[in-house]
């Protein structure tokens, strides 16, 4: 069968909300621009949420603040700057956070850089700078996060995303796959500490989802390989992502966590 007659093989339509989250406050980081992180945040709001969306890049952070008001006239939608790499900024992120919506309910750590550098050729600072973000980053938000659940008493989710290159070898992304497998581990161990605080930690790792910055930072020729390696013979919309971070938040998967669900078809 051709990849152009499966008939997985057209991305369907997004679906509709269910209301899974209704009455509940999420908060997600790198959520400007086109990707997961903003396609995550309408999915919270298409869900019943209401929404913090955070960001290093201020004016992308505010464009899409307002277009998800627009969308979503019924939900709170707000927005905190935030640079990961920074333990000050995501202490005020999570703060202001709640501050502004009165508690949160749902944490989506989705901050992370990648690049394509071979490891003969990686300097230092470009293995610390992807490492700071995706796998610090992500420990400094899951800290934040857990003493806020700690101190709040309520409970809460925690979902971080991860990548199949935490478990697959790509070329060019030893630094990206190393962040990514550690915060693979980040979720499993910090998960049993979790539970004791009514938390749950999973994450998604997916494949190759497609998007307008992906596209500006990785070459058409790679994107179409990775595609075709894929079992539909495509890549994911951020949605189906999305979706599937959405349901982790979610009572769905209350006996779900330390987990690391693969969004793809697991090929090495």
């Amino acid at each position: 069968m051709t990849v152009n007659s499966h008939p997985l093989a057209i991305a369907p339509a997004e679906v509709v909300g269910h209301g899974l989250l209704t009455g509940r406050t999420a908060l997600v980081t790198a959520a400007a621009g086109t990707g997961i992180g903003s396609a995550t945040a309408r999915r919270m709001l298409a869900e019943g949420a209401d929404v913090i969306v955070s960001d290093y890049h201020e004016r992308r952070l505010e464009t899409t603040r307002a277009e998800l008001s627009e969308n979503y006239p019924d939900r709170r939608v707000a927005a905190v700057p935030c640079d990961v790499s920074s333990s000050e900024q995501v202490a005020r992120l999570f703060s202001e956070a709640a501050q502004v919506m009165g508690r949160l309910d749902v944490v989506v750590n989705n901050a992370g850089l990648g690049g394509e550098t071979p490891v003969i050729d990686m300097t230092d600072e470009q293995w610390d700078r992807v490492l700071d973000v995706t796998l610090n980053g992500t420990f400094r938000c899951t800290r934040e996060a857990l003493r806020y659940f700690r101190n709040a008493g309520h409970g809460g989710v925690i979902v971080n995303n991860a990548s199949v290159l935490g478990w697959r070898a790509q070329h060019g992304q030893a630094h990206y796959a190393a962040a990514k497998a550690g915060v693979m581990a980040l979720t499993r161990c910090s998960a049993i500490e979790a539970a004791e605080l009514g938390v749950r930690i999973n994450a998604v790792a997916p494949s190759i989802a497609t998007h307008a910055f992906l596209a500006k930072v990785t070459s058409n020729e790679l994107l179409d390989r990775l595609a075709a390696g894929e079992a539909f013979g495509r890549a994911a919309q951020p949605w189906e992502v999305a979706a599937t971070i959405a349901m982790l938040a979610s009572d769905y998967t209350t006996y779900l966590t330390g987990e690391v669900v693969s969004i793809s078809s697991q090929r090495a």
